[in-house]
């Protein structure tokens, strides 16, 4: 038998971890956003 994949996508479980809602609800994800706004993202959060 073959050893199971590690990543096992799931849009909710994704949004939820690393979702912009999830960012902004801590002082060290307010960080990274402001981080990744200053450096151009196209993309911020998951």
């Amino acid at each position: 038998m073959a050893t199971k994949r590690t990543y096992q996508p799931k849009r909710r479980k994704r949004a939820k971890t690393h979702g912009f809602r999830a960012r902004t609800a801590t002082t060290a994800g307010k960080k990274i956003v402001q981080r990744r706004r200053r450096q151009g993202r196209k993309k911020l959060t998951a």
